[in-house]
C-alpha cells in the first residue's frame, strides 16, 4: 500500500480526463456538505476497501464499511429497513458495494436492499448480477456488436468435437460461468482433455463455456478500469512463466499503458452495455482490434494503482458523489410529480 499522506482534498476527474496522479497537489476548491458514504466490503483490511476509506476521508467526507453478511434486512408495507450489527442503518448518502463472488446472492440482496430505501448504489444489483454471469454479459455484448471470442455453450456430451471447431479448434479454452480472479479457467489440447474436463463440471452440476484461444495474445490481456464515461487507467497483464492466465491473482504483472481510443471506446461501451459505473474490462489483443473477454463490477485496483501511480480510489469516490447528486436530484423530480 502507497504511504499515507495528509489529508488533503483532491479536484474531481472530468469526463475524458486521466485520473489525477497521487502525488499531485490539490486544487482549491469549494466546500461542501458532508456526506456519509457507505462500502459494501467482507473486510476492511482489503486494499481497495482501505483506499476507498482513505480517499473519502480526504475528501471531508465520512466513510463507513458494512460487512454485506452483517447487514439485515427488514421488510414491511412500504417500510423497506436495514440494521448493522443492531443498530438502524441510516443517513447513508451513496454505497459503493465491493460484491466477492462467493456471496453473490446475498450481497445483490443488500444492494437491493438499498435501492429500495431509496440510496444510490453505484453499480445496481441488475448489472452486478449480468456481469457475474459470463455467458449472460456476452449475449449482451454480442448484441451489441462488440467483437469477442468465438463461445460456445453446451450440455451435449456426445457431441464434443463439433462444439471445439465451433470455436476455431484446439487448443480450446474452458470457463465456468461464475469463475473469478482466474479461477475455473482452463485450457485443454486435446479432445480427450477437453471431453474429461466438461464431464468433471458436468457432473459437479457447473455451468461451463468454451472460447476460443486467440493465440496473438496468449498469457497476455488489456484490462481498463471504467468510471462514468471515462477510463481512467488501464494496463497490460503478463502471465507468470508456465501460466497462461494473466490475472494479478494468479502471479501475473502488469504495466501501465496508454490505451488506443478503439479499446477506451469498445471498455466505455461494455460498461454501459452491463449498465455498470465502475467496472474492470478486460480485453484481448487481437489482429484486428480489441476482442471482449470479460467485465468486473467489482473490480481490484492495487494493480493499477501500482502501476499507473494514479487515484484510482478518489476517482471513484468523486464519481460515486456526483452520481448520488444526480439520484437525489431524480427522486426529488419524482417526488414532486406525484405531489
Amino acid at each position: 500500500m502507497p504511504p499515507r499522506k495528509a489529508k488533503s482534498k483532491k479536484a474531481p476527474v472530468t469526463p475524458g480526463a486521466q485520473a489525477p496522479e497521487r502525488g499531485d497537489a490539490p486544487r482549491p476548491r469549494r466546500p461542501r456538505a458532508k456526506k456519509t458514504v457507505a462500502i459494501l466490503s467482507r473486510k476492511r483490511s482489503l486494499y481497495s476497501t482501505r483506499r476507498l476509506v482513505e480517499a473519502i476521508k480526504e475528501r471531508g467526507h465520512r466513510a463507513l464499511v458494512f460487512d454485506t453478511l452483517r447487514c439485515c434486512l427488514m421488510l414491511a408495507q412500504g417500510r423497506p429497513r436495514m440494521t448493522y450489527r443492531g443498530a438502524e442503518v441510516k443517513g447513508v448518502d451513496v454505497v459503493i458495494p465491493r460484491i466477492g463472488a462467493s456471496i453473490t446472492a446475498y450481497g445483490l440482496a443488500v444492494v437491493n436492499h438499498f435501492e429500495m430505501m431509496d440510496v444510490p448504489v453505484l453499480n445496481p444489483p441488475t448489472a452486478i448480477a449480468r456481469s457475474r454471469d459470463k455467458l449472460r454479459a456476452l449475449q449482451f455484448l454480442a448484441r451489441a456488436g462488440l467483437d469477442m471470442p468465438r463461445t460456445v455453450m453446451a450440455h451435449d456430451r456426445g457431441n464434443v468435437r463439433k462444439l471445439v471447431q465451433e470455436v476455431g479448434g484446439l487448443p480450446v479454452i474452458i470457463k465456468l460461468i461464475k469463475g473469478t480472479q482466474g479461477v475455473g479457467v482452463m485450457i485443454a489440447h486435446t479432445l480427450p482433455e477437453v471431453q474429461t474436463i466438461l464431464d468433471t463440471f458436468w457432473d459437479l452440476g457447473q455451468e461451463i463455456v468454451l472460447q476460443e484461444f486467440v493465440a496473438e495474445s496468449e498469457g497476455r490481456d488489456v484490462r481498463a478500469l471504467v468510471v462514468g464515461d471515462t477510463v481512467v487507467g488501464a494496463m497490460r497483464r503478463k502471465a507468470k512463466t508456465g501460466e497462461f492466465r494473466s490475472n494479478i491473482h494468479r502471479g501475473g504483472e502488469g504495466r501501465a499503458i496508454t490505451l488506443p481510443p478503439a479499446y477506451m471506446e469498445a471498455a466505455v461501451k461494455a460498461a454501459r452495455i452491463i449498465g455498470l459505473e465502475v467496472a474492470g474490462v478486460d480485453m484481448l489483443e487481437g489482429r484486428e482490434g480489441p476482442r471482449l473477454m470479460e467485465i468486473n463490477s467489482s473490480p481490484g485496483f492495487e494493480g493499477l494503482e501500482g502501476a499507473t501511480g494514479q487515484d484510482i480510489a478518489g476517482t471513484i469516490v468523486e464519481h460515486a458523489l456526483v452520481y448520488a447528486g444526480t439520484r437525489a436530484g431524480a427522486l426529488v423530480a419524482r417526488a414532486g410529480r406525484a405531489s
